[in-house]
């Protein structure tokens, strides 16, 4: 293997792309600490400011998704498409990458696309169940496709394929002996129930609106709860319910130390993003998922059904969620036969080290460019 392998990790957009492309990131340096890693994402998103807290230089293309309700802002979108691979046929040109790899992402079409055309080897890390159109059509040149969910050979040569999980960031699924600690930090009590809540650092409309309508069942019933409302929502929330609105009423805009949310909660409620999932099949609790409509191709749904089919999850649909939510919740907190068994089989599901074994997949590539 050459020395100072040269690697490209392309996407973002989400932190459900970011977090593993950096865990990923990570791996590499820990196996080949001489690598040379260059991020390329998109300009305006959010990598382009989590990249560089996590230590890596990141370029950015100026591109975008397409629009959906709007024509009028689709309409620069092909010459988005067209400047951003020309950029990335040049960063190709100036880094001289041993091997790239994609995580999904606006920046990953363009980047991929541009390695294929310059014959350099890349890995695609699918993180959902069901693949986009761009992966689809990119996974034909693809060296090896990383995927978390079994019937992948739908979307990608079956040859190609290697079941690996998505990449976690293993600070917060360490919850071993952490219950109190994490009750402690939130202000709760630990010998009562906790719910956990969390849509992500955006927020989830549908499941702030659930929580809000209810929280006098959730009250009298002396259960208690984590709310992470995200930064879209938080404001308007505390203007209307108060920073102290109950001492069984954690209201947070962010959780900055997920691993004690985690390791403080009986139940967790939760939308079914790719990274997510797989951070709760490690951590084994309860899992109510209430996917996303606003989603490429409803991958959510799919995501969530993986789970579902094998008893390791509760679904409950975002159009009935603020009806019906709460009351699931409160129902399965108090039937510890069934929180016991969903735990045990969502346990099953969790697939570890997917940051090495896919930094090892890339380093293989290296070796053979």
């Amino acid at each position: 293997m050459n020395n100072f392998p040269k690697i490209i990790i392309s996407g973002g957009g989400t932190g459900g792309h970011i977090f593993p492309a950096i865990a990923i990131a990570n791996a590499l340096k820990s196996i080949s600490p001489n690598c040379e890693i260059l991020f390329v994402g998109a300009v305006g998103r959010m990598e382009m400011e989590k990249v560089p807290a996590a230590g890596y230089k990141i370029v950015g293309l100026n591109i975008s998704g397409i629009q959906r309700g709007s024509i009028l802002k689709n309409l620069n979108l092909p010459f988005k498409v067209i400047s951003s691979v020309r950029k990335a046929m040049k960063l190709i040109s100036d880094f001289k990458p041993d091997a790239v790899v994609g995580v999904g992402g606006y920046a990953s079409g363009p980047l991929l696309y541009a390695a294929s055309l310059k014959k350099i080897p890349y890995l695609i890390q699918e993180q959902n169940s069901y693949a986009g159109i761009t992966n689809k059509l990119l996974g034909k040149n693809a060296s090896k496709i990383c995927v978390a969910f079994d019937g992948m050979e739908t979307f990608f040569p079956a040859d190609k394929l290697l079941k690996t999980g998505n990449p976690v960031r293993t600070n917060i699924v360490e919850i071993e002996g952490k219950h109190h600690a994490g009750a402690e930090l939130l202000k709760l009590d630990p010998l009562k129930k906790i719910i956990l809540i969390t849509g992500g650092s955006l927020g989830a409309g549908t499941l702030n609106k659930s929580i809000e309508k209810h929280l006098p069942e959730i009250i009298a019933q002396d259960v208690q709860i984590v709310w992470q409302t995200g930064k879209f929502y938080y404001k308007g929330i505390i203007e209307r319910l108060g920073l102290d609105y109950h001492p069984n009423v954690c209201i947070l805009e962010f959780l900055n130390k997920m691993d004690l949310a985690y390791a403080a909660a009986d139940l967790i409620i939760s939308r079914a993003g790719a990274g997510t999932i797989a951070e709760l099949c490690l951590i084994k609790k309860p899992v109510i998922l209430v996917p996303s409509p606003n989603v490429a191709e409803d991958h959510q749904t799919k995501n969530a059904m993986a789970l579902v089919k094998n008893d390791a999850a509760i679904l409950i649909n975002d159009r009935s969620a603020e009806d019906t939510l709460v009351a699931e919740a409160l129902k399965l907190l108090e039937n510890g036969t069934r929180c016991k068994s969903l735990s045990e089989n969502i346990g099953k599901m969790a697939l570890k080290d997917a940051d090495i074994i896919i930094a090892e997949e890339v380093l293989k590539l290296v070796n053979r460019s």
